[in-house]
């Protein structure tokens, strides 16, 4: 089994900053990629970023040069830097790994950004 446990959430206002964190246990290993996906009321869930094995990242268009991925392997931690953050940036925020073909996700976390 893998638990996925994220904290950082919160409310900020616009141009503000969070970082979200993702603290994986379980049968879970470095070799497996991690990342963080969102959805926000009535839409449906989007992918924000992914980071893999080799530490090689991707990001939705929409937070490109705000948002930066990063791991850490030897806690088994996977964050996420949000800059110059936007009220379309509210939403629930939920830390994404696969295992074995398996997806597995956290309970996630909400960011809310006022203008």
């Amino acid at each position: 089994q893998v638990q996925l446990v994220e904290s950082g959430g919160g409310l900020v206002q616009a141009g503000g900053s969070l970082r979200l964190s993702c603290a994986a246990s379980g049968s879970i290993f470095s070799i497996n990629p991690m990342g963080w996906h969102r959805q926000a009321p009535g839409k449906q869930r989007e992918l924000v970023a992914g980071i893999s094995s080799g530490s090689s990242t991707n990001y939705a268009d929409s937070v490109k040069s705000r948002f930066t991925i990063s791991r850490d392997k030897a806690k088994n931690t996977v964050y996420l830097q949000m800059n110059s953050l936007k009220p379309e940036d509210t939403a629930v925020y939920y830390c994404w790994s696969v295992v074995r073909f398996k997806d597995y996700w956290g309970q996630g976390t909400q960011v809310t950004v006022s203008s």
